[in-house]
């Protein structure tokens, strides 16, 4: 039968019960079916193949889930799913109601901690490992950090202060780019064997109690182990960090790598075992581009072509690329920088037309928003291009770094709003709340795609910091042009021209809330703004309406629609005020259309709720369907 081995595995138990030489077969169907089960929902690739034989050997040798394994980035931990009890879920992988596509504690007793943003699981696994020391119990827990997320200055603070612990913690660098040292041979194998033997380790601690009454041969032996190890391994740093440092190491011997963690997980303390992986290991077409397959669509796996689909309109994204390479094209000032997102944010082109004037600062929010403003502070016009669940981790640079020395700088705000199937840490649902509070900033969401690009000219020329805040995915198909010109600073604009109710949109639930406005026979007003507010469009508004409605795609609590309260507030005017928007909780994984249904923000939804809250809550008819938006 297929996946004789896999369909035996319902939990990790099941898997230790295995012979060890039937470990490499199992990998190999593990491999296989993370292949087809991917091409038929699409989700994270390259990433989890890379990663198969680690995970059967963390599960073989470790005691999961009384030894926590905490993934980071999360997008590697398919295999971990399926090993763990939810092989027949995993058609459901991203999809409503469906498994995450990131470790989840309220999903499985073996996802040990939610994550979703790089460079955290040291942290987290140090933090497990002190509250098993202090209640008296006897765990071993494991960080599984890839190369890329080890360029965050999180993971080398986690990093400095588990080494002057010296808690039991192991802490695997999968190197699954060669960023760190080459391929390893049977030297390199030969030395991880012995470096973590109980021989070598019992012969050092031993030699350490031996010379500590003698300083001057304690430090001569000291030098010479780390002369010996740096000629061989890259481990100097980690090891004057506090850490055993271990490897490099086969990440795909899976023999090599059960025997290595069995000696391992009986040493003392913090250790660094350094593994080299590829990224879409076993499948070739993923193994050539691992960039193109680390997220995908629904594809066939015999071709690796994605599943037809109907033509779409322009993406924001690339509404993005267009606009940075011709802004780039007429003032030599423009930089672009990115936290390690150049594909998902849309600086491949700029990156190819403009080498010299593109920076990848890798996974590092914070150095990208104040390299930025120290580009600035010389005259350069910095552009940052960055996810808005990504923002959120420089929060304090934007404010100290950027807002308060009011400095030119774009931020070009990608995935803002409800964003879909990457679930509660991917939303971004926050950002006109965290940002409209800081001083200086100038905040705008466009509407549709010319929008898009017109407001990003707007920031550009902006002399103080500037947020361009658009949505993932495709807009409604509205020709961008090749204009480069601002729109008026602060300046909304009416739509439409009704009676008792208008509506106040920021950003791209204009579309729905035009065929809302036209039954209701209502006016309609496109805000732009959200910092500064038009308050002269605004005050008009509410002198010439009785009722006023609110509709953004970000949290109400602190969003547009509480800027709007508070101008009308500051001027004395009191029409009720209907604020919608995405409501107080983290929304799961979705589609966007089934987020924003959820949340109330759908076409006829909005309707109701607006004939239901000027009835006085006592609506006594229902809102007919409206057209196919």
């Amino acid at each position: 039968m297929p996946y004789s081995l896999l369909s035996q595995i319902q939990s990790p138990e099941d898997l230790r019960k295995l012979p060890s030489y039937q470990l490499p077969r199992l990998a190999g169907e593990l491999r296989q079916y993370l292949i087809e089960s991917v091409a038929q929902t699409g989700g994270h690739l390259a990433s989890g193949l890379g990663v198969v034989e680690l995970t059967v050997a963390l599960h073989y040798v470790y005691h999961t889930p009384d030894d926590p394994l905490v993934w980071d980035v999360g997008h590697q931990s398919y295999p971990h799913k399926i090993l763990t009890g939810r092989r027949l879920q995993m058609h459901s992988i991203r999809q409503k109601d469906g498994l995450s596509g990131f470790p989840k504690r309220d999903e499985s007793i073996y996802d040990a901690f939610g994550v979703g943003h790089s460079s955290t699981s040291i942290s987290a696994a140090l933090g497990m490992a002190i509250a098993a020391r202090q209640q008296g119990k006897r765990i071993r827990p494991v960080a599984i950090i890839g190369d890329g997320a080890m360029t965050a200055g999180m993971a080398f603070e986690a990093l400095n202060h588990a080494g002057d612990l010296k808690d039991d913690l192991l802490v695997i660098l999968n190197d699954n780019e060669m960023s760190i040292s080459p391929n390893v041979g049977g030297l390199s194998n030969y030395m991880t064997r012995v470096l973590s033997s109980r021989l070598f380790s019992s012969m050092r601690e031993e030699g350490k109690r031996l010379l500590k009454h003698l300083p001057p041969m304690e430090e001569f032996a000291r030098r010479a182990e780390e002369h010996v190890k740096g000629m061989v391994m890259p481990g100097t740093l980690f090891e004057e960090l506090g850490f055993n440092y271990i490897g490099p190491i086969d990440g795909h011997d899976v023999d090599l790598l059960v025997g290595t963690l069995r000696n391992i997980r009986a040493m003392k303390g913090p250790i660094l075992l350094h593994t080299i992986t590829r990224k879409g290991k076993g499948y070739a077409l993923a193994e050539a581009e691992p960039v193109r397959y680390h997220g995908v669509g629904s594809f066939d796996p015999q071709n690796g072509l994605p599943q037809s689909q109907a033509p779409k309109p322009k993406t924001y994204t690339e509404v993005f690329s267009d606009w940075l390479c011709d802004q780039a094209s007429e003032d030599a000032r423009l930089v672009g920088i990115t936290p390690a997102m150049r594909e998902g944010s849309g600086l491949v082109k700029f990156s190819e037309q403009f080498p010299d004037r593109y920076f990848d600062v890798a996974i590092a929010e914070q150095h990208a928003m104040t390299l930025a403003a120290g580009m600035a502070c010389e005259g350069l016009k910095p552009v940052v291009a960055i996810y808005s669940t990504f923002l959120q981790r420089a929060y304090d640079q934007l404010i100290h770094d950027v807002a308060i020395q009011n400095l030119p700088v774009l931020l070009a705000i990608d995935r803002a709003g409800v964003v879909g199937p990457d679930g509660a840490t991917h939303q971004g649902s926050f950002d006109i709340s965290y940002m409209r509070c800081i001083p200086n900033l100038l905040i705008m969401t466009p509407a549709n795609e010319r929008e898009c690009r017109q407001m990003l000219s707007t920031g550009f020329a902006y002399e103080g910091p500037a947020a361009v805040r658009y949505p993932r995915g495709t807009g409604i198909g509205v020709d961008t042009g090749r204009d480069l010109t601002p729109l008026p600073i602060g300046k909304g604009e009416q739509l439409l021209s009704g009676r008792d109710i208008a509506l106040l949109v920021f950003g791209p639930l204009l579309t729905q809330a035009q065929s809302v406005a036209t039954h209701l026979e209502a006016s309609l007003a496109n805000m732009r703004f959200v910092k500064p507010l038009d308050e002269t469009l605004l005050l008009e508004l509410a002198d010439n309406h009785q009722w006023l409605v609110t509709i953004e795609d970000g949290v109400v609590a602190g969003g547009a629609g509480s800027a709007v309260m508070e101008v009308l507030q500051r001027h004395g005017r009191h029409n009720p005020v209907l604020q919608l928007g995405l409501p107080d909780c983290f929304q799961e994984q979705a589609t966007r259309d089934e987020l924003l249904r959820e949340a109330g923000l759908d076409a006829d939804t909005i309707l109701q709720r607006i004939l239901t809250w000027t009835q006085g809550g006592n609506c006594n008819r229902t809102a007919p369907q409206l057209a196919s938006r």
